[in-house]
């Protein structure tokens, strides 16, 4: 063969293996497995059961001053996650039918106590305040909040799927003085629970 026929072949050659480098088609072993993962989320939801038709804690007519009215509720946890703790925050409205009230607040003249738990077999009355005081707005988040969990002893909180039965005592106090202004008046009560998640751990 003459130098230019094997130059030209040597050329031919070059730019050939160039050309599989270059469209990667070179050979080896291979293995492909493939894993599928899921993350989901636990919930938090709780509810509460009054006792009354409508589900309220309490609904009650023709109160007078000395009136004491004992009421039982249920906090449920139907989520999936435990509870460490629930927060109260306590809201209320007064109506002053004959507009006579002169800046007295109703709310001043109702008295709670909680109790403690009955699931605990105690009735001891373990923190008091009037409607007026526990919603008193805090000055740094605008709000008033009771840690209820840790007012009635549950150091544990509340797990998943199980409820406990709290009992509250509101009082119309009897203070000896006039207390006509509020006849015929009447005082809405709004309690939002917040429940808060335990810890994280290791899964």
């Amino acid at each position: 063969m003459s130098i230019k026929k094997k130059l030209a072949m040597g050329i031919a050659t070059g730019a050939l293996a160039v050309s599989m480098i270059g469209g990667g088609t070179y050979a080896y072993f291979n293995d492909v497995e493939v894993n599928n993962s899921k993350f989901a989320a636990g919930t938090l939801d709780i509810n509460v059961k009054g006792n009354d038709a409508d589900n309220a804690i309490i609904n009650v007519t023709n109160i007078k001053p000395g009136d004491t009215m004992l009421r039982t509720f249920k906090l449920n946890n139907t989520g999936s996650l435990d509870v460490s703790k629930v927060f109260l925050t306590s809201e209320y409205t007064t109506t002053d039918t004959k507009g006579d009230n002169a800046g007295a607040d109703f709310g001043d003249h109702i008295k709670v106590k909680f109790l403690k738990n009955v699931d605990k077999g105690l009735t001891t009355v373990i923190h008091e305040t009037t409607l007026a005081d526990l919603a008193k707005k805090d000055v740094v988040d605008n709000r008033n909040v009771l840690d209820w969990t840790g007012l009635v002893g549950e150091r544990d909180g509340l797990k998943a799927g199980t409820n406990d039965t709290l009992s509250v005592m509101f009082e119309f106090v009897d203070n000896g003085a006039d207390q006509n202004v509020f006849q015929g008046d009447s005082l809405q009560l709004k309690w939002t629970f917040d429940a808060k998640q335990t810890d994280g751990t290791l899964k």
